[in-house]
């Protein structure tokens, strides 16, 4: 499969603080990867880096196969970039508008754009300056729809929308990449939207990447164990995460099955020990600490 996006050992400061520290990570065809990571961890960043507007201090971002700092007029036009959900040209109304980027996209296809736009109960002549920040958003993803890019790169793109719209974006983003084979790296911040979409799933920490899988294998995999025990600690453990106790309740989270884990928690005399399913936000929770 054809690698879109490929990142090595990118390691970025911001004056003295440490931001990464040797990231590593692919991004194939076709695939949609959400990048989930608390505020500060650094996503806006390596969304900069790989468009090429920062330089890290060290290693190297390519995007089909040309390096950051150097990409080709013929490669940026394969690159839709929304950035916060920010539009400008307000003063525009929606036709307008669309006509206006039209002639600097060969590839432009304003049924894309159109398409979208129609869900929104919007007329045509109506300026963008008298919409909402949800709607603003909406425009500029058709705009980007329009454009016919191989790879959409979204920075928080459900900012301002309202769960009804949310939701059809997520199901008109998921219809159209798979429609259009079309390979897409996004962030955001409501990570139930993320969960409907993303294939492939990459949460990030302070200075590295905790995982990088399979949406589907994280959500069958991790759990969280709450059990009984009096003890004041529990040892740390790398095949436990976030162990901690409410009084003499505890809670720990795993990717290995409840027998595992009974083994492993023998020693501080367990009792009650319950297995949870969860959502992709508990699991984010159980991987990066509520903290």
């Amino acid at each position: 499969m054809e690698t879109i996006i490929s990142c090595e050992n990118i390691t970025h400061y911001y004056g003295k603080k440490l931001i990464y520290k040797d990231l590593n990570f692919e991004v194939k065809k076709g695939k949609i990867l959400g990048l989930l990571g608390k505020n500060g961890t650094g996503k806006t960043t390596i969304i900069n880096i790989l468009n090429g507007y920062l330089r890290p201090r060290s290693g190297v971002c390519r995007i089909f196969g040309e390096k950051m700092e150097y990409l080709s007029p013929s490669t940026k036009a394969r690159i839709g970039l929304l950035l916060e959900g920010h539009i400008q040209h307000t003063y525009f109304n929606i036709e307008q508008i669309e006509r206006f980027y039209s002639r600097f996209f060969a590839n432009w296809k304003k049924e894309a754009y159109y398409e979208l736009l129609r869900k929104l109960q919007v007329t045509r002549t109506q300026r963008i300056s008298t919409m909402s920040c949800g709607q603003r958003s909406q425009i500029a993803l058709g705009l980007l729809f329009a454009q016919n890019p191989d790879l959409l790169i979204l920075d928080d793109f459900s900012m301002g929308l309202d769960p009804g719209y949310r939701r059809l974006f997520v199901e008109y983003l998921k219809e159209y990449a798979t429609a259009e084979n079309k390979t897409i790296f996004l962030t955001s911040h409501i990570i139930q939207d993320m969960e409907m979409l993303i294939d492939d799933c990459m949460i990030m920490d302070y200075g590295r990447i905790l995982i990088h899988e399979p949406t589907r294998y994280i959500m069958d995999h991790f759990r969280r164990f709450r059990f009984v025990s009096d003890v004041e600690a529990i040892e740390g453990n790398e095949l436990l995460w976030h162990t901690e106790k409410l009084g003499n309740n505890w809670e720990t989270y795993s990717f290995e099955p409840k027998e595992e884990v009974e083994k492993i928690l023998i020693p501080y005399n367990i009792s009650e020990l319950k297995e949870e399913k969860l959502s992709l936000e508990d699991t984010f929770i159980g991987l990066t600490g509520k903290y």
